[in-house]
């Protein structure tokens, strides 16, 4: 991305009054999954917007807006064995391939780093291209199964037994800078 074009996004966190917008988001982004042969994926539900809204609450998800401030891009995070963990990002295809994904992530970067974290982890899939190669590109690192935190092991054993088939799932993690 150029230095003009990173300059004109803006994030903001995400308010209540987003949840719809990001919830149809996550549906035009999760329909990508067809054209990957991932039909079942395409078709999982979205979560409900009080779901969604507990990340509000929270104070963990950031929108990118566009120029009449309605959210195109949107990512939702959780704490997980003490390390700021992607719960998910999306992008509206109609944004996509302009590294808002990647904006979306640094913010969470710099949000994390803030907090003394030491790094960002999140589960994927391991050959999609817009996940595992991509996160590869932002720098993060495929986790072994002994890498894995408590907490972020139970969650990739949840997501076994939701369906994810786990030789396709893969966890990741991306050092953050050390705060002075």
């Amino acid at each position: 991305m150029t230095d003009w074009f990173a300059s004109l996004v803006e994030i903001r966190a995400t308010r209540v009054d987003d949840l719809e917008v990001i919830r149809a988001i996550e549906v035009r982004a999760g329909a990508l999954f067809r054209d990957v042969g991932m039909p079942d994926i395409a078709a999982h539900p979205v979560p409900p917007a009080a779901v969604l809204a507990r990340f509000v609450h929270g104070e963990r998800s950031w929108v990118v807006v566009d120029d009449a401030g309605a959210p195109v891009a949107f990512v939702l995070v959780e704490v997980v064995d003490g390390l700021a963990h992607i719960e998910q990002v999306s992008v509206d295809p109609a944004y996509g391939r302009r590294g808002l994904g990647r904006e979306l992530i640094d913010c969470v970067g710099r949000w994390a780093a803030g907090r003394g974290m030491a790094a960002l982890t999140l589960t994927t899939f391991r050959g999609v291209p817009w996940n595992g190669p991509y996160y590869t590109r932002l720098g993060f690192v495929e986790l072994a199964e002994e890498e894995l935190g408590p907490e972020l092991a139970r969650l990739m054993a949840l997501e076994a037994r939701h369906g994810l088939d786990p030789v396709e799932r893969i966890a990741m993690r991306r050092e953050l800078p050390v705060a002075p």
